[in-house]
C-alpha cells in the first residue's frame, strides 16, 4: 500500500507544471521584442500566477543580460521625438489610423512599464507584484483590442513612427521606486485619465462604424486605467509612508528633478478622484 500512495504522489508530482520565478519571468516578457510574444509570456505568466504555480522571491536581485536591450520591442515603430510625430485628425481613414496606432504604442509601452516594476525592484511587499503583474496582463489586452482593430482597418502596429517619453521616463526613475510611482503612473499614465474623454467625443463626431468601435475599446481602457493609476498611487503612497515623506511635497520635488511633463487642463477630475487622488493633490495640479 505505502508504494502504491509513493507512486501516485510521483504521478501527481510529474504531472504538476513546474513554478516560475514571477519577477523573472516578468523580465523575459519585457525582454521579449515580438509583440505577441510579449503578449503571450505576460498573459501565461498572469494566468500561472493565478493558478498558484508561480514563486515569488521579493528579495532577488534580478540582473538583465547586457546584450538584450531592454525593453524588447520590434524594429518598427520608428521612435522619433514627441514634436516630430505627425498630427492625427480621425476625420480620415489615415487619421484615425494613426490615432489608433498612438494609442497602441502608449499600451504596448505600459505593459513594459507594468513588467519593469515587477522585476526591477526588490524588497517590496507581495501585494505589489502581483499588482503590478495584473497592471500587465489589463495593458496586454487593450493593446490587443487596438491591434485587432488597427488590423482590420488595413494597418498594424508599426506603421506609424511613435515617441518613446514613457520608457525615457521610464529610465529617469529606474533607480529610485518612489519616483518611479510618483512619475510614471501617476504622471505619465495619469494623463490618459485626461486624454480620453475629449478623444472620444472627437470619435463620436466623426462617427463611423470604425471610429465608434475605438469609443468602445477606449471605455474599457479608461475603466482599467483608473484601476492602475490607483495602483501607483497606493505604492507610492505606501513607500512615503515607509520614509516618513510627506507626499505633496515630494512629489513636486520628485518632478523638478526627474524633468516630468507639467499636467495641464482639463483634469478628469472624477476618474482621478477614483484612483485615489486627494483634494489636495487636485488642487495642486491647478496650481501648477
Amino acid at each position: 500500500m505505502l508504494s502504491r500512495i509513493v507512486g501516485m504522489q510521483a504521478t501527481a508530482d510529474l504531472s504538476r507544471p513546474p513554478s516560475v520565478s514571477l519577477r523573472a519571468e516578468a523580465l523575459r516578457a519585457l525582454c521579449a521584442s515580438e509583440p505577441a510574444c510579449k503578449v503571450t509570456i505576460t498573459q501565461t505568466l498572469f494566468e500561472a500566477m493565478q493558478a498558484g504555480r508561480t514563486r515569488l522571491d521579493t528579495a532577488e536581485r534580478l540582473t538583465p543580460d547586457p546584450a538584450t536591450p531592454l525593453p524588447g520591442r520590434p524594429m518598427r515603430p520608428a521612435l522619433i521625438a514627441p514634436v516630430d510625430v505627425p498630427q492625427r485628425s480621425p476625420f480620415t481613414p489615415d487619421g484615425l489610423s494613426m490615432l489608433l496606432h498612438a494609442v497602441a504604442h502608449i499600451e504596448f509601452n505600459a505593459i513594459n512599464l507594468a513588467l519593469d516594476a515587477v522585476w526591477r525592484f526588490p524588497d517590496m511587499p507581495a501585494d505589489y507584484y502581483t499588482d503590478w503583474l495584473k497592471v500587465a496582463h489589463e495593458e496586454a489586452i487593450h493593446f490587443g483590442l487596438l491591434r485587432a482593430h488597427l488590423q482590420s482597418l488595413g494597418h498594424d502596429y508599426g506603421d506609424f513612427a511613435a515617441h518613446n517619453s514613457l520608457w525615457e521616463m521610464c529610465i529617469r526613475t529606474q533607480h529610485d521606486a518612489t519616483a518611479r510611482m510618483a512619475l510614471v503612473p501617476r504622471t505619465m499614465e495619469a494623463r490618459g485619465l485626461d486624454a480620453t474623454p475629449p478623444m472620444q467625443a472627437r470619435l463620436r463626431k466623426v462617427g463611423t462604424p470604425a471610429a465608434l468601435r475605438a469609443v468602445e475599446i477606449l471605455d474599457v481602457i479608461l475603466h482599467d486605467e483608473i484601476g492602475h493609476v490607483a495602483v501607483g498611487n497606493r505604492w507610492y503612497g505606501w513607500l512615503c509612508a515607509q520614509q516618513s515623506i510627506e507626499p505633496l511635497s515630494h512629489y513636486r520635488r520628485l518632478a523638478r528633478e526627474h524633468s516630468a511633463p507639467r499636467l495641464k487642463p482639463p483634469f478628469n477630475e472624477p476618474a482621478r478622484r477614483a484612483a485615489g487622488f486627494s483634494d489636495a493633490e487636485l488642487a495642486a495640479m491647478h496650481q501648477a
